[in-house]
């Protein structure tokens, strides 16, 4: 029997699997010539256990913010205040200011693109709206989408409560949509800069932590999007997620050393307010895939290679060794699935002492 040939090549098999296989068919182990079969014990014994195998894979990740994206200025002006770097905006909250007036953040899913004024109607009419009511300007303002006398009574009172001329009418000069709270990854722009529209100020991102990893094309079937995952975070604690997108695109990367090809993944957590951790820390992201139910497995180092080109256990039972032959399922965590007449829970298997 050999036993150390045959573990090392299936262990290779299932490091390349992603940590789970269903072995049907395997290179014939070669005979072991060399000397009669050695009968004495084995050093070390570990248990055959029952329960249920789940495959699984980690890849490692990068811990982030979700949304990334560029804030140009809305209009022409020297930047006279800028938030920093790290901070989280939230609605009608300061973003930077030009000639000393400043820009605010209100929500919406349309970017602000023109200045809005009375009997204009549309989709940024009503997240105006939305907001002046979520703020308290609204009084009796029915948010819809369109610009009435009401709305400009409303962005009258906004525009006097933040030290403006009260003209009724807002522009990007004023404000800017987004779809949440932002978070300012990074500052593009200096206070004394003269910006002009379209100009970039800064990168912002949402203020929700996401996983971004990069995932081999052999294992991206564990990578489905809504697959739940679990998140080990740079603390050492867990948290629960879910894969958001998967790359349709396969690349190499830059390292000259790594050619596999591999997607782009995004994971988001299913409570991103506890997660907590500097941005661009390592994270390691757990997939799992199938789960074989109340199964009999063996630590893969159990295995051994018959002369017959079959796989077996050394079983132990006080004083005693004796080969079992086992046919092969999935391996999983360390461990295959295994099947032979008188195989049961409980018994005892050899294993290398390295």
């Amino acid at each position: 029997m050999r036993r150390a040939a045959i573990v090392a090549s299936l262990v290779a098999v299932a490091a390349v699997i992603g940590g789970g296989v269903a072995v049907t068919g395997l290179a014939q182990p070669h005979k072991d010539e060399s000397g009669p079969r050695r009968s004495q014990l084995p050093a070390t014994t570990q248990p055959v256990e029952r329960g249920d195998l789940t495959s699984s894979t980690s890849v490692d990740g990068t811990l982030g913010y979700s949304q990334e994206r560029k804030l140009n200025a809305g209009a022409s002006g020297t930047l006279t205040w800028v938030a920093r770097s790290g901070s989280t905006v939230k609605r009608d909250g300061r973003l930077y200011a030009l000639d000393g007036k400043d820009v605010r953040l209100m929500y919406g899913s349309e970017p602000m693109y023109r200045t809005l004024k009375s009997g204009d109607t549309g989709t940024d009419v009503k997240q105006l709206k939305e907001n002046l009511v979520e703020l308290g300007y609204g009084g009796a303002l029915v948010a819809d989408d369109e610009f009435t006398a009401g709305t400009t009574a409303a962005v009258e009172r906004w525009q006097e409560d933040h030290g403006l001329k009260e003209t009724g009418r807002i522009g990007s000069d004023q404000i800017t949509f987004a779809s949440g709270p932002l978070r300012v990854q990074s500052v593009n722009a200096s206070v004394g800069d003269v910006a002009a529209p379209g100009q970039k100020i800064m990168t912002t991102t949402s203020s929700d932590r996401v996983v971004r990893l990069e995932v081999k094309v052999s294992e991206a079937a564990l990578a489905k999007p809504d697959h739940k995952v679990r998140v080990e975070l740079p603390d050492g604690t867990d948290a629960d997620g879910t894969v958001s997108s998967v790359g349709e695109v396969a690349t190499t990367g830059d390292d000259p050393n790594d050619k596999t090809p591999k997607v782009g993944v995004t994971v988001t957590f299913d409570d991103p307010g506890a997660v907590e951790g500097v941005d661009k820390s390592p994270a390691t992201v757990r997939f799992t895939g199938r789960t074989r139910k109340d199964v009999l497995s063996v630590p893969v180092s159990a295995l051994l290679a018959l002369e017959d080109g079959s796989f077996g256990v050394q079983v132990v039972a006080g004083s005693k060794a004796r080969e079992v032959k086992v046919r092969l399922g999935m391996f999983a965590q360390g461990r295959v699935e295994v099947s032979g007449a008188g195989l049961r829970d409980g018994m005892r298997v050899g294993v290398p002492t390295t």
